[in-house]
Parts: structure tokens; C-alpha cells; sequence
């Protein structure tokens, strides 16, 4: 059932308070109710690498309160205009909704009224829709004449960059069960491959402290180093290394480590042409099958031949330079830019616009991977939207984190009420 195919519903109230994300930030809460009492919340999640055309997160820099990063204005604008704006109004889809939101918004990045207030009613709207006619989120999700799918996981077993306080300049390291027959095992592989990597480390004398996102931060500072840890891992774990097991995918965010022209990571200074050819002797030396905002943001010309030289090898997938905005999307496409888009609901700022996101990529044959945020709640709605989708990739940090592993939990939820669902990649 999509979430095209309503009857008319009346918004009675919209309610929103200032909750802690997963780092001990500001978020929100936000409940929507409908005239039928049918009612639903979200718990809105928050990035940390970020990309400069993201929609606004609205704070409200009053440094006597959580360092300036409350949401308090946020959270008056959702119990005071969009309750105004909505109450009392009967609309017939969550894209009308969430059109009425941007129009009430009126800028092109939701910065009026924050993007954190528009997306937390726009999930709670998708949510309370699902309730109200009685079938689960990702079903009420799934666009008509779309595959529902369980997604391949991807674990984030090691942090770095702005996840973590450590010298390793790669954001993420993750782990990715391409090679598993099931849902329940591919997590069950995570998970063993994710213990087995703490052993490593204790053995080898680093820490085993936790990044944002759940994966150790060792002092570690080349990423070859990481990458042959994971790979003893995941052997360890009695798994084996590669597609036909447990690859490895990375995000080393290089919009955080690029500046002036350059790429500055592991003690190197490098050309974009310098960064794909490391990547490319990593991809040979290790079984490497995705890699994420490989390059700036802004360094078009770099991506170009970046998917020129190792798109038909690799997954590259657009993140900082996407943004989860359709029309960005478009033009990658048509650029020849990277050959997956990262899918963040936050990012854009409304479910509608996220799906049409989704759409975009299955219809020119691009792949897409849905994703958290490192500022989590346990609100699950990723994980639904992942299975909605079809599009048989999701990350959600390490296999550790009641914010992360809530995610997961879910997925191993619907697969058992749902056998009868694909698993893998699309």
C-alpha cells in the first residue's frame, strides 16, 4: 500500500518537545493526531558531517542553554504556527502535508521554521497514517508497483573523523554481510565480526572506547591499518572476507579532511587524481565494495573521474554532495557523478521528498543506501523507510547502542512477521 492511497484525514493536534539525541544534544520530539485518534511520534535524528546544501537544522544559539544548541524555537513553532496552519485541516495524502509545510516554511532550505521541525511532523504524519489504516509502516511506505526488501546491513564497527576523537582522518569502516542467506544471519555476522574486532583490539593493546555511532575509535591513524584489523576480524568471526561473505564499505567523509585545494589524510597531501588512485589500491589490496563521499563536496571534476575509474568496480555513493535532494540527484545522473545516493530523511526534510529521492535512483537504475544520522533517537523509522524503498542497503552505525541496535531489532521484526520478503541488494 503507498502512502499515495488515503482517505481524508483531519490533524487535530501537532505537539513537539525538546528531548537529548543519542550525543546528549538537543532534539525533538513530535506527535501528530488525527480527528480518528489515530496518533504517532518521531524523534528527530541530527547529523555531525554534514553537507553545506542540507536543509536548515533550526537551533537556538542561546549560549546559556546546552552550549547554544537547544531546540526550544523549534519546538515553538511546531505547538504554535504549524499547529495553527494544520489543526483542523483534513488532507488526503502526507504529501499534501508536507507541501503545506513548505509553503508555510516559504525558503528553499526550511530555515524559517527548521528543517527539524518540518521533518519530525512530516515522520510522525507518515507514522499515524500507517496506524490509522491498520497495515505496518514500511507497507504503508511502499510505493505502488515497488518490491519491498530487506536490506543488506551496514555496520559501522570503526569510527573516525567527526564521529570520534581519535587521528584517524576516514570517517566511517563498516561491514557489510553481502554474503548472507538472511536477514536474522547477516546481523548475527555483524554482530559475531563486531566482537571479534573488540577482542583484536584489547589483544593488540588499543582502546576499545566507542564513536558516536557505536564502532570502536582506536588510535589508529592509517587506514590500511583499520582495514587489515577488520579483515583478521571478520576471519576470526569464522567468516570470510568479500562479497561472498563480509565486505567492507567505507565513508571517509573528504569533505572534512579537504581544504585549499587538496585532500590532507593519514599525513598525506593529495590531488583528487592522488585520492582515487589510493582508493583504487585499497579497493585491490582489500575486499572493498562501496565507498562514500570518497571525495569533497564540491570537487565535481573529481567525482567525475572518480566513477569514471572505479564506478563499474565499485559502489560510489554521493552523501555531502546529494544531500538527498531530488533535483542535485538528477543532475549527478546526468553528470556521471558517483552511482548510489545516500538517502537521509533530515537531510531534505520531509518523507515526500525522500521518496522522491528513492524514485529518482530506481528509475535511472542508481543505487541508494537509506541512513541514520550520528545524532540518534530509538525512533525507528529509517529502518521501515529501508524495506519501503527496495533498495536493499541501510546503515545504522555499530551493532551496539539501544539508538542503533533499535534499527536493527526492527528489521529482525519484519523479517519474522515477513518471510516471505527478499533479502539483499536490489
Amino acid at each position: 500500500m503507498s502512502s499515495a492511497q488515503c482517505a481524508p484525514f483531519e490533524v487535530t493536534d501537532v505537539h513537539a518537545v525538546e528531548i537529548l539525541d543519542s550525543r546528549s544534544r538537543p532534539t525533538l520530539s513530535v506527535s501528530v493526531t488525527f480527528a480518528d485518534g489515530s496518533t504517532a511520534r518521531a524523534g528527530v535524528p541530527s547529523g555531525a558531517s554534514t553537507g553545506s546544501g542540507e536543509a536548515v537544522e533550526l537551533r537556538d544559539h542561546d549560549s546559556a542553554r546546552y552550549g547554544g544548541l537547544g531546540v526550544l524555537t523549534a519546538v515553538t513553532n511546531i505547538n504554535g504556527e504549524i499547529l495553527a496552519a494544520l489543526g483542523g485541516r483534513s488532507f488526503d495524502t502526507l504529501a499534501d502535508v508536507d507541501a503545506a509545510l513548505i509553503a508555510l516554511d516559504g525558503t528553499a532550505n526550511k530555515s524559517r521554521l527548521g528543517a527539524n521541525a518540518i521533518v519530525g511532523v512530516s515522520i510522525a504524519t507518515a507514522r499515524a497514517l500507517a496506524t490509522g489504516t491498520g497495515v505496518e509502516l514500511w507497507q504503508h511506505l511502499t510505493p505502488a508497483g515497488v518490491a519491498a526488501r530487506l536490506p543488506i546491513p551496514h555496520f559501522n564497527v570503526v569510527n573516525g573523523g567527526a564521529h570520534a576523537p581519535n587521528d584517524l582522518d576516514f570517517q566511517e569502516f563498516m561491514l557489510a554481510p553481502i554474503g548472507a542467506p538472511s536477514l536474522p544471519e547477516a546481523i548475527r555476522a555483524g554482530a559475531e565480526t563486531y566482537a571479534a574486532l573488540k577482542r583484536l583490539l584489547h589483544d593488540k593493546g588499543y582502546a576499545t572506547g566507542l564513536g558516536d555511532e557505536g564502532g570502536f575509535a582506536p588510535d589508529i591513524t592509517r587506514p590500511e591499518d583499520v582495514l587489515a584489523l577488520i579483515v583478521e576480524a571478520i576471519t576470526s568471526a569464522g567468516y570470510t572476507p568479500g562479497r561472498d561473505g563480509i565486505a567492507i564499505a567505507l565513508d571517509p567523509a573528504a569533505s572534512e579532511f579537504y581544504r585549499d585545494g587538496a585532500y590532507h589524510a593519514a599525513g598525506q597531501t593529495l590531488s583528487s587524481t592522488e585520492m582515487i588512485t589510493w582508493y583504487e589500491h585499497l579497493a585491490v589490496d582489500f575486499p572493498i565494495w562501496s565507498i562514500e563521499d570518497g571525495l569533497a563536496e564540491n570537487d565535481e571534476n573529481g567525482w567525475i573521474e572518480l566513477t569514471q575509474r572505479l564506478g563499474a568496480r565499485i559502489q560510489l555513493v554521493g552523501d555531502d554532495n546529494f544531500v538527498t535532494n531530488p533535483a542535485i540527484i538528477t543532475d549527478a545522473i546526468a553528470k556521471n557523478i558517483a552511482t548510489a545516493a545516500l538517502i537521509k530523511v533530515n537531510q531534505i526534510g520531509t518523507v515526500t521528498e525522500t521518496l522522491d529521492a528513492l524514485r529518482i535512483c530506481r528509475d535511472n537504475g542508481y543505487a541508494a543506501m537509506v541512513s541514520h544520522r550520528s545524532g540518534e533517537t530509538e525512533d525507528t523509522f529509517i529502518a521501515d523507510l529501508a524495506v519501503a524503498s527496495g533498495c536493499g542497503q541501510l546503515k545504522t552505525g555499530a551493532p551496539a547502542r539501544g539508538e542503533r541496535i533499535a534499527k536493527y531489532n526492527r528489521l529482525l521484526e519484519i523479517a519474522d512477521r515477513h518471510p516471505a520478503l527478499p533479502f539483499g541488494l536490489r
